[in-house]
């Protein structure tokens, strides 16, 4: 017969292999958004570029933030996910843009949409992880709130870029 305590063991080792799973998920995608907000970087210049230069070395310290979190809490880091992550952003490049030898003039927008709804996805794994840190005391709740706050003036900036990069592809392509 199982005790309460039984139940209750099993369940908080349930809830950290399930953190492990959601956190190494999370890891894979910053992977992906790192080399594809890299790449979409090079493709532009003057401003828009900067601005992705700079948002690159943003997000590329939100992912170490995330694997300090990660070895804080003692979280084991799967490193098969991170070449999935590698390899997930080297497989969207093979995207049917209507070119096959050259980059596609959308390839630009499809890129900072996708840079977008990425890092609003992270936005929401920091602030999960500010709920956590009213019960986890090894979680900074200060870090995670800046953490919540640069993702958002990121996706707003992303959301900006997005806007300009689809208004000059469809108004050019069209005139």
């Amino acid at each position: 017969m199982k005790t309460m305590r039984t139940r209750v063991v099993r369940a908080e080792g349930d809830a950290r292999a399930l953190l492990g799973v959601y956190l190494n998920d999370h890891l894979a995608g910053a992977t992906a958004g790192l080399g594809l907000v890299r790449r979409t970087a090079r493709f532009h210049g003057g401003a828009a570029g900067e601005t992705l230069r700079g948002l690159a070395e943003e997000i590329a310290a939100d992912r170490e933030a995330l694997l300090d979190m990660m070895i804080t809490l003692r979280v084991p880091i799967r490193r098969y996910k991170i070449g999935v992550g590698w390899a997930m952003e080297r497989l969207g490049r093979l995207k049917l843009n209507g070119r096959l030898l050259s980059r596609s003039p959308l390839s630009g927008v499809v890129e900072l949409e996708s840079l977008r709804m990425g890092v609003q996805g992270k936005a929401e794994t920091w602030h999960t992880l500010r709920l956590l840190a009213n019960v986890e005391p090894r979680l900074d709740p200060v870090r995670l709130d800046g953490l919540v706050e640069r993702a958002r003036r990121q996706a707003k900036t992303l959301e900006e870029l997005c806007e300009e990069e689809t208004v000059a592809v469809f108004v050019r392509e069209a005139g």
